[in-house]
């Protein structure tokens, strides 16, 4: 699998000629998204509307883009200004196809890591399923007045008022061709119809969002409430495990405060049994948050987690309270 994945990355974003077969698979591909959305055009599938305003947040490509931490970002700041904000998911790698809320203990086997993450991080409810529009719909009757839809940019059977395309600025959209030649979901055109652009680490081109996914500490997944701030590991060598979409970013962010780093990627979603984090010497071990939620039952003295949040211009999350709230009048 890693071997695969590193094929695929040269040639999604090193340069590298995508081989025939891809290509091929690539018209397959291109001429089954364009039905599909000719059936929604038609009005022969449909898209359900659940009553209150739905924020999509979501990406282009494959792999992560950081669009978790800004999901969890705005949940929170729409509640600090007055929203009771919901966030729904399809709760990739769990278990559980009916639509249900997540409690915070819950088994990440059931939900997912993404969604035990963010129930943890906002406080705010989240809901699951295999059909988006089914865990909004339950979000809805719960009482929130504004779901925030984790990924779903593709997932057209839940209408949505608000897009937020979320874009890697070092990677962009790699070299431009869709699965599985390129990393591309949706051609790049499709950036033309969101509402914003949240542009994530790099270089925002004109009319993108700026947006920085920083970290400072390590807390003990021990359960002790240790904490260690990374610059007191400056210098100093861990091992980084990292199961999640772009592993590298993980990586550099612990570079960035000189730490030095034996990285250990893993596919996304990763299910870890605990032998992954068995190494043999005393280095201490650093995971993501999203990583955390499975690996805490056998995490040991030297195991640390890294939190981290999005940073955003104030004027963008000023500029969708203002959105969802003309929204808001039109979908009551």
């Amino acid at each position: 699998m890693p071997a695969l994945r590193e094929r695929l990355e040269a040639i999604w974003y090193g340069g590298a000629p995508p081989p025939w077969p891809l290509r091929v698979l690539e018209l397959v591909y291109r001429g089954a998204l364009g039905l599909r959305r000719w059936l929604y055009g038609a009005g022969i599938l449909g898209s359900a509307r659940i009553g209150v305003p739905v924020l999509v947040i979501g990406n282009l490509t494959v792999g992560g883009t950081g669009k978790t931490p800004l999901v969890a970002a705005l949940a929170v700041e729409l509640r600090q200004r007055g929203w009771h904000p919901g966030i729904a998911l399809r709760g990739y790698g769990g278990r559980r196809r009916r639509p249900g809320m997540v409690e915070p203990h819950a088994d990440p086997a059931a939900h997912g890591d993404e969604a035990l993450l963010l129930v943890r991080a906002t406080g705010v409810p989240v809901a699951t399923g295999r059909r988006r529009a089914a865990a909004a719909a339950l979000l809805a009757r719960r009482g929130c007045d504004v779901v925030l839809c984790d990924d779903g940019l593709q997932h057209w059977a839940l209408a949505r008022d608000l897009e937020v395309l979320v874009v890697d600025g070092n990677r962009r959209f790699g070299n431009g061709h869709l699965l599985p030649a390129g990393p591309l979901r949706e051609p790049v055109s499709r950036a033309l119809g969101v509402d914003h652009i949240v542009t994530n680490g790099g270089a925002p081109r004109a009319g993108e969002v700026s947006m920085r996914v920083v970290g400072q500490r390590a807390l003990a997944l021990d359960g002790s409430g240790r904490a260690l701030a990374l610059d007191a590991l400056r210098g100093r060598e861990v091992h980084a495990v990292a199961g999640i979409g772009n592993p590298d970013r993980f990586f550099a962010l612990l570079q960035g405060f000189g730490i030095r780093v034996r990285p250990h990627p893993w596919p996304d979603h990763y299910p870890f049994e605990g032998r992954e984090l068995a190494f043999d010497d005393d280095l201490p071990v650093l995971v993501t948050e999203k990583d955390a939620v499975k690996c805490s039952r056998f995490a040991d003295a030297r195991t640390w987690v890294v939190p981290v949040e999005a940073e955003l211009p104030l004027a963008f999350i000023d500029r969708l309270h203002e959105q969802l709230h003309a929204l808001s009048r039109r979908v009551a």
